[in-house]
């Protein structure tokens, strides 16, 4: 199971990469291999501003379609447009280029309430 160190993480399975202002927001390793083969993501978000905890768009297996959760408060300013012809990239690099939107944070403050590394791995029971 791969949980890199440099990145936050939710109870809902996002991971969070913050670079100044602009987090960077996918799902984990963990969560693509519960999913299973990732066939669709859905995000209608873009331009939009919404709050920590909101829906911003929903990935869809094979067996299932599930929310995907806003880490933090923000305006929604890209969304990683390969994944509309390549969703399964989502599956074979869930913290690189299968990464889902980027957001423009609007309270900084939040990054503190996100789960460390450690956090996580005791949530999944790494």
């Amino acid at each position: 199971m791969n949980i890199p160190a440099d990145l936050k993480y939710t109870k809902d399975h996002e991971w969070i990469k913050v670079d100044g202002d602009i987090a960077i927001i996918g799902i984990t390793d963990f969560a693509q291999s519960e999913l299973g083969d990732i066939v669709y993501v859905e995000v209608e978000t873009v331009g939009e501003e919404l709050e920590q905890d909101e829906v911003f768009g929903t990935v869809e297996a094979v067996k299932t379609v599930s929310d995907l959760f806003l880490p933090l408060t923000g305006e929604i300013i890209e969304f990683n447009e390969a994944l509309e012809s390549d969703p399964e990239v989502v599956n074979s690099d869930p913290y690189g280029e299968g990464w889902m939107v980027k957001v423009k944070i609007s309270d900084a403050s939040q990054v503190d309430e996100l789960m460390s590394t450690d956090e996580y791995k005791e949530l999944i029971g790494a």
